[in-house]
């Protein structure tokens, strides 16, 4: 055989002697086989008796040390940069997405080292999200003249440079690439009608100093015909090119841009704007009663907080089926996206319109009162999201609530999202070993991945659960004062305080404690300690009891469910067998601990056929409602990589989706009671 070939098979027969496969296991080897193994004997052999191998044992292992880790880019202080930044984008490629960034940095008399920051802990993202990966083709100029560049070997998003003695100006040449698809990055930000300009991802900043000390000339060029939409201030333009005032970086980075193709403006309020952008023309058609809905939602956040937080305001909302999806909170505007029928098909699309509402929420809490460690000086300083309950939690509630209250979404609509919120944490064994605090740091170590069992590992739950912790301490709140006080004067006490003030107030947990004292003396600490603090509490059901209604559950989706299934075309039968399937029976999620978990049936598994009939969402359905209340089993043909199996899966329970269901409370003489929850989804802005 060849010289090759026998290398090979001998170093097999070395590998089998080492692992002590020899033989005498009373059995007739084949010839080649026994070859093999004398040629691993002797080699062993030669190993063992050849001193050179015999001295090598060493008496310890060696042990290295740590190299120390030196940081070598600046701390951010409370002082100017010195000079202005020439910002100036080309953002017209709408084949490609990229955007074409040239930014001018003026560099201080005597700099000969300059470090320029990406950033990386992005506010509203509650982690480090920066996108380092989408910025390429960069180059650096001194004067003119390229100048080499490194990067940070610890701080990753800093671009170091050492220039030439006498440097006036760096001229930085970049390119965002921007996904065409949401596979290949972050977010589609680039269609053919729509650019969703996010200055974070493509412009860098000088380290050294305090965000807001850095001062910014942002100069745009968009696509011809496009309208464009920012809070920034000073909007001049020439032809298709948009400038800007000199701004500071923080209010650039907080300020981003829709612009579309098809746009509309329509005032909703006192210096409060509707700014939209679509896919096509038609999708930006609103009825008048609808749209007053917008209009009624910034009267309903007025009466709540009692005071604004900034001078204008824009709400920035794409509808569309082609931009990446967003939901991001800034001081004095929001981005959100829409589906692209949600206007046009009012009815049929209030389960997806809560966004606007939760994002304007955002700019009381979350953008002027802040948790003193979720405000940083720079984009490089960790974020410490312990206090997302507040943030997030308590702006869910207020979100949900100023919806029902304006009309954005109907009160129906909300209550059901309140009851998809409260069914999910009744099956949920994450609830047994993690807390709702311990949820806020989801962001930071899971990155918003997929997980395998979400329902064990538990998610970002400080939204839903926060927002339901919020609604037992307004009914607490509501039986303590008779009725007279609610979480809407905690509202006014704890965001609604200095009018106009669009900087930031940041609080500690003693704040908002203090807070909910003042307005009605309890125990707010042990409340929240139980609740927030604490793992293996029952299902946080107590606000909507004590509220006037009761979870029930129903063999139908609420609304909320059932637009949300519709629209991702996804069965979820969670709270029955404990699956989530796609339109052709795939699993796409399994809950812990369920009948189908407990079956074998797990993501990535496909269910074929159903009591011998092929898969489709009816037949399913149909099978678990014949089943409800019999001794017989669910028979699934079930596709797991290339194995086929029958599984007969024991459940009896039927279908189960989550409602809330009033419960009937007489008054005096036979009266009705409004019910707690019902006052506080009633509008606000008429009385007052």
């Amino acid at each position: 055989m060849p010289i090759k070939k026998r290398r090979c098979e001998k170093g097999k027969a070395v590998r089998a002697a080492r692992l002590h496969l020899a033989p005498g296991l009373g059995m007739v080897l084949p010839m080649q086989t026994k070859i093999r193994l004398l040629l691993a004997g002797a080699a062993t052999t030669l190993f063992l008796a050849n001193p050179a191998f015999a001295q090598v044992q060493p008496a310890t292992n060696t042990l290295p040390t740590a190299v120390p880790i030196v940081r070598a880019v600046p701390d951010p202080q409370d002082v100017p940069y010195p000079g202005t930044i020439s910002l100036d984008i080309d953002a017209t490629d709408l084949v490609t997405g990229a955007y074409r960034v040239t930014e001018t940095i003026p560099v201080a008399p005597g700099t000969t080292k300059l470090a320029l920051l990406l950033p990386e802990w992005i506010p509203g993202h509650h982690g480090h999200t920066g996108l380092p990966a989408e910025l390429a083709g960069i180059h650096f100029y001194a004067d003119g003249k390229e100048v080499n560049w490194r990067r940070d070997p610890v701080d990753v998003y800093a671009y170091v440079l050492d220039l030439p003695a006498g440097t006036h100006e760096v001229v930085a040449k970049m390119i965002h690439t921007s996904p065409l698809k949401e596979d290949t990055g972050d977010r589609v930000t680039v269609t053919r009608e729509i650019v969703n300009l996010e200055w974070d991802k493509m412009t860098l900043y000088p380290a050294g100093h305090y965000v807001r000390q850095i001062r910014v000339k942002p100069t745009v060029t968009f696509p011809q015909g496009f309208s464009v939409f920012t809070a920034l201030d000073g909007k001049t333009s020439s032809g298709n090119r948009f400038s800007w005032d000199v701004t500071d970086y923080e209010t650039l980075v907080d300020s981003p841009i829709f612009a579309g193709k098809y746009a509309r403006r329509i005032p909703v309020g006192d210096n409060v704007f509707l700014d939209a952008v679509a896919d096509r023309e038609e999708g930006l058609a609103i009825k008048p009663e609808n749209l007053e809905t917008y209009r009624n939602l910034v009267k309903e956040a007025d009466a709540t907080f009692g005071a604004r937080h900034f001078d204008h305001y824009d709400f920035l909302l794409a509808l569309t089926e082609r931009l990446g999806h967003v939901g991001l909170e800034h001081h004095r505007s929001n981005e959100s996206t829409y589906g692209p029928k949600t206007w046009s098909d009012w009815a049929a699309y209030d389960w997806d319109r809560n966004v606007v509402s939760h994002e304007y929420v955002h700019s009381w809490d979350g953008k002027f009162r802040r948790g003193a460690r979720l405000w940083t000086p720079d984009y490089r300083q960790p974020m410490v999201d312990d206090l997302l309950w507040v943030y997030e939690g308590q702006t869910q509630f207020w979100g949900l609530v100023l919806a029902a209250r304006s009309g954005v979404q109907s009160k129906d609509m909300v209550l059901a999202e309140f009851a998809t919120f409260a069914g999910a944490f009744t099956q949920a064994p994450g609830r047994e070993w993690r807390s709702v605090e311990d949820t806020t740091y989801d962001p930071v170590f899971a990155a918003r991945r997929p997980k395998p069992f979400p329902s064990l590992s538990r998610g970002e739950d400080y939204y839903t659960e926060g927002a339901l912790v919020w609604l037992e301490a307004d009914q607490i709140i509501r039986a303590g004062t008779g009725g007279h006080k609610g979480l809407d004067d905690f509202a006014r006490t704890f965001f609604g305080t200095r009018n106009g003030d669009w900087g930031v107030l940041p609080y500690g947990r003693s704040d908002v404690i203090a807070a909910l004292q003042s307005v009605y003396p309890y125990d707010w600490e042990g409340f929240l300690k139980t609740r927030i603090d604490n793992a293996g509490q029952p299902a946080p059901l107590a606000g909507i009891e004590r509220g006037g209604y009761r979870l029930v559950w129903k063999d139908e989706p609420n609304p909320y469910d059932k637009g949300r299934m519709a629209d991702s075309k996804l069965l979820s039968l969670n709270h029955s067998i404990g699956l989530v399937l796609d339109r052709e029976g795939k699993v796409t999620a399994t809950r812990w601990d369920s009948p189908a978990f407990r079956a074998g049936i797990v993501t990535g598994a496909q269910i074929v056929a159903v009591n011998g009939e092929a898969y489709d969402a009816e037949t399913l359905k149909t099978a678990i409602t014949a089943a409800k209340g019999s001794d017989k089993s669910i028979a699934l043909l079930v596709k797991r990589d290339n194995r086929y199996d029958t599984i007969a899966l024991p459940y009896h329970d039927g279908l189960r989706w989550p409602w809330l269901e009033p419960v009937a409370r007489g008054g005096p003489q036979g009266g009705k009671v409004t019910a707690g929850l019902d006052r506080l989804l009633a509008p606000r802005h008429a009385a007052r």
